[in-house]
């Protein structure tokens, strides 16, 4: 459900950012009569698309031959504001593109800092993160020199809301600081609006339920309509954001008076249709979860149409996978899944990996016979999300790191503040050890986080293990109706033949002879069909196999397609997988998975083998390699052996690594069998 929230943070920075721009067209030069009536029929809404872009085309074929001069510039972000309001991303990335070579040839300090604001917003919009960050990071830098607070702070707000998205929760958070602690002491309630929103928005995402409510609640006192107009529906945002908390904490009563003041703001549908349509929706959930059905699932279906006319596709997405979760609990199986199936192929199209997490589980809860492969799935995509999110905070980090190397080869600025260094010093240093707190704090979160994914994919195991309850039931089931059939059809067929037997014994003629004969052939007959049921049932008892050791095969095979080293493998039959918990098997399969990763990545191996074994009241897994070794002893544990035995530690179990440089690793877990 974070889409709700990331939606309505990426338009609503789009809008300030639009109405920041649209200010610095209220001035056009009288002088030139034909320059200003183009540009201002480009932004007269009342128009047409085509004959607005017509309008700023003309305005940017006479702007392009001007002098190269303060008012050329002017101009051309004024060309470049128009095409940004009719969203003609291409030309308005063109137009910045050649405000930034005349403003570095001219040496025009205000116009470069503007254009990398304004080339930071088009990648936000276009959600190419990386290059986002990196020129909201050069104005970053730009604002810091010339003690511009005020677009310092609204800078690191965009750059949070980069981070946030990326899923550097901790990184979002500091930034949200930073941007407050810009602005400390002066009248800008725009950004100490936007902080405390973002704040709500981080605290929500990382459970922090009663942090979110506190600062969505300070969001929603801080407003103030002479700064932050009333037209961006500021109000109704926030009082969305706080019943959305209310309603992840089940306290959907609550939620409901939220989502119910905010419908009530005046001109919403009109000024911020797509806020409207998250309260509506919201609305509609929270009822649904008090067992409220008035109005319901109409009101489910008017969201969505709404959602689907603004082509909002997270919000489009959100919709359909409550109108699943609303239908199954109607029992309405058939629709439940139509909707989960739509939901599951948008998010792909899109790219909204979160979203389609959730989508797999909610088919793995309506089909569960096909739980096996929504799990595989959800674990595939859930690693791939994890790792894009951690490249991506390391881009991010990397830009930080590039950007002040630069500010440090200033030998001029460093002169001018060596003397504030030496006098902060101490106060940085307990900055320092503030900040390690902080960062500590947040590795908590994080980890609180991991578990909270563990309970999930959990989850999903238990709906593969119910549907093996399933399949033993339905084999319970044919080998009753087998049992019927011995009964009824053949051991009545062989109690006719037997009494016909008995009643010829007492003729020898012809016809008797022949009557046995026949007798014994039907005889016979019975015998092959009891050859043919018992060998269906002895074949059905061998291709029973266990999901869990279905989906261990899996991962085999894929590190023998994927992987040159030679794999050998070999699982106890004697092991009882129905009698071991599902915790254990998620830590089994995630130890096996990282060990494997390691020794890919690692090793140079030429042969790995895989042993589970049984013996006494324990699980054995057993992984050995040829490859290089390391020393036990002296070698840093990294994040894979640290998660190796934390989710050995959480099964009672131990863990004994054994290698040498030159001689290969040999890693054994043993776990109890409860």
């Amino acid at each position: 459900m974070k889409n709700i929230y990331c939606v309505f943070i990426l338009l609503a920075f789009a809008v300030f950012g639009c109405n920041q721009k649209s200010k610095f067209n209220t001035t056009i030069n009288s002088s030139e009569d034909s320059l200003s009536s183009y540009l201002s029929m480009a932004n007269d809404f009342t128009l047409s698309r085509e004959k607005r872009e017509d309008f700023t085309r003309k305005a940017f074929s006479i702007v392009i031959d001007q002098p190269s001069d303060s008012l050329n510039t002017v101009n051309l972000f004024k060309v470049a504001n128009r095409y940004y309001n009719m969203d003609d991303w291409k030309n308005f990335k063109i137009t910045v593109d050649i405000i930034l070579e005349k403003a570095i040839a001219n040496n025009d300090t205000v116009s470069k800092l503007k254009a990398y604001t304004y080339l930071g917003d088009f990648y936000l919009l276009q959600t190419v993160s990386d290059s986002a960050f990196i020129y909201y990071s050069k104005a970053e830098k730009m604002y810091l020199q010339r003690n511009d607070n005020y677009n310092l702070a609204k800078t690191k707000l965009n750059k949070a809301l980069l981070q946030f998205n990326a899923g550097d929760f901790l990184g979002s958070e500091i930034a949200v600081f930073n941007a407050l602690r810009a602005v400390k002491g002066e009248e800008k309630s725009d950004v100490v609006y936007e902080s405390y929103n973002m704040l709500g928005v981080i605290y929500n995402e990382i459970g922090e339920y009663e942090k979110a409510v506190e600062y969505n609640s300070k969001a929603l006192a801080s407003i103030d309509n002479d700064i932050v107009e009333a037209v961006f529906q500021a109000k109704a945002t926030s009082l969305n954001n706080i019943g959305y908390v209310y309603q992840n904490m089940n306290k959907h009563d609550k939620a409901l008076r939220y989502f119910k003041e905010g419908l009530e703001q005046k001109n919403l549908k009109t000024d911020k249709p797509f806020v409207y349509a998250m309260l509506l929706d919201n609305l509609a959930y929270s009822k649904f979860k008090i067992r409220d059905f008035e109005g319901l699932p109409e009101q489910f279906f008017y969201a969505l149409k709404f959602r689907d006319s603004l082509h909002l596709t997270s919000g489009i997405i959100v919709s359909k996978m409550r109108l699943s979760e609303y239908f199954a609990f109607k029992k309405d199986s058939v629709r439940s899944l139509q909707y989960a199936e739509e939901s599951l192929k948008e998010s792909i199209i899109s790219q909204n990996y979160r979203s389609v997490l959730l989508a797999l589980k909610r088919l793995s809860t309506i089909e569960p016979q096909k739980a096996a492969y929504y799990t595989e799935e959800y674990i595939h995509v859930n690693d791939s999300l994890q790792k894009a999110e951690r490249t991506m905070g390391e881009k991010f980090t990397r830009i930080e790191y590039e950007t002040d190397q630069i500010k440090s080869e200033n030998t001029d600025l460093l002169e001018q503040n060596r003397n504030l260094v030496y006098l902060f010093g101490g106060l940085g240093i307990l900055g320092l050890f503030i900040f390690t707190i902080k960062t500590q704090k947040a590795k908590n979160r994080e980890l609180l986080f991991k578990q909270e994914q563990q309970i999930a994919n959990e989850d999903i195991y238990n709906l593969m293990i119910s549907q093996q309850n399933t399949i033993e039931t339905n084999r319970i089931k044919e080998k009753n109706r087998v049992a019927r059939e011995l009964h009824d059809g053949v051991l009545g067929r062989m109690f006719g033949v037997r009494m016909n037997l008995d009643g010829l014994n007492a003729f020898q003629d012809e016809d008797a002879v022949v009557q046995r004969t026949n007798y014994l052939s039907e005889l016979k007959n019975i015998e092959q069909d009891i050859r043919e049921i018992s060998h269906d049932l002895n074949r059905e008892k061998s291709e029973l196999i266990n999901n869990f050791v279905a989906i261990i095969d899996e991962l085999f095979e894929e590190q023998k397609k994927t992987y040159k080293p030679k794999f050998i493998s070999s699982i106890d039959s004697t092991i009882k997988w129905e009698l071991i918990s599902n915790s254990k098997k998620i830590n089994l399969y995630r130890i096996l998975q990282e060990s494997l990763q390691n020794i890919n990545k690692y090793a140079l191996a030429n042969t790995i083998r895989v042993e589970f074994e049984k013996k006494d009241n324990y699980i054995i897994l057993k992984i050995s390699d040829d490859g290089i070794g390391f020393n036990v002893k002296t070698a840093k544990k990294g994040i894979g052996i640290q998660n190796i035995l934390f989710r050995t530690s959480e099964c009672d179990g131990v863990v004994d690594i054994k290698s040498e440089k030159g001689q290969g690793t040999i890693i054994t877990v043993t776990l109890p069998i409860e």
